[in-house]
């Protein structure tokens, strides 16, 4: 099933918005409050395209390239999670809205939570999937990092695969239309001078400065879903436990038999985690 034909037979948009001078990319579906996703590292909307149908049922989902990602304008300066999250509330006031539901993975779990700390005003609450810099591992970081760069500056259909395959637990899970979407948007010129900016988060230096600490997500107000995997590649579902404790009133839940995109492995399971959680009445 491609990503496109998965929602042929609903009313989307696929636009551009300007975000305080940063053209956006933005898939948008649905009607009635506004749920933002957030992608990954090295990430795109196509990584939502398998549940922007069921959700969109719910909400009015709102899909967006993030800061130098996709076909999102490529700022030539490191991308620290403060840029990220300036960005999502630049694109928040484009679009008018006063208050969002937010969801995000990987890299987009890890801005979402800064986000609602800084900006506790514009969250009803929140489902953080799989976020990011949960395992600081230096091996970690590196790997990621090279994995990222060599698919982007050495962008060939295999190493793009590569890199596909490693977010997988199920590696059949990463379809040719998959692979092919995200090879071109790698081989954009102005994407293969952007990925340096891109894996400055896997600076251990640079991390430090966003690292998960109660100074910051003891602000976070926001009932707040940590949804993990068996089988994240990056972390374990032990490493969740003390972000839970940082985040006040969180909760966790674990999504079975997937890696660390349980959006596009476990469709139906991720969708009504998502649905059941942030459609609950605000305590």
């Amino acid at each position: 099933m491609s990503i496109w034909t998965e929602i042929q037979d609903i009313e989307f948009k696929l636009y551009y918005l300007d975000a305080n001078g940063v053209k956006t990319r933005v898939l948008e579906a649905g009607e009635g409050d506004p749920l933002i996703l957030l992608h990954g590292t090295g990430g795109h909307i196509e990584a939502y395209g398998r549940n922007m149908k069921e959700l969109s049922k719910h909400f009015r989902v709102i899909c967006i390239d993030m800061l130098g990602h996709g076909y999102t304008d490529k700022p030539d300066r490191p991308y620290g999670i403060d840029s990220y999250s300036d960005h999502l509330l630049d694109v928040i006031h484009a679009l008018g809205l006063s208050k969002v539901y937010l969801s995000g993975e990987s890299l987009g779990g890890w801005v979402a939570a800064w986000f609602a700390a800084e900006h506790p005003e514009y969250v009803w609450s929140m489902v953080l999937n799989t976020p990011g810099n949960v395992n600081n591992d230096p091996k970690i970081m590196a790997g990621l990092r090279d994995s990222t760069v060599k698919a982007v500056v050495e962008a060939s259909y295999e190493n793009v695969k590569k890199r596909l395959e490693w977010l997988m637990y199920d590696k059949s899970q990463v379809t040719d239309e998959l692979i092919k979407i995200r090879y071109k948007i790698y081989t954009q010129p102005e994407y293969q001078k952007a990925v340096y900016n891109i894996v400055y988060l896997q600076d251990p230096e640079a991390r430090s400065q966003y690292i998960w600490a109660p100074s910051w997500c003891n602000k976070i107000q926001t009932p707040t879903l940590l949804a993990w995997t068996d089988h994240d590649p990056t972390s374990t579902v032990e490493a969740a436990k003390p972000i839970q404790e940082m985040i006040p009133g969180s909760e966790l839940t674990v999504i079975e038999n997937a890696g660390h995109w349980p959006q596009w492995e476990q469709v139906k399971e991720f969708n009504k985690v998502l649905i059941d959680f942030l459609k609950q009445p605000v305590k």
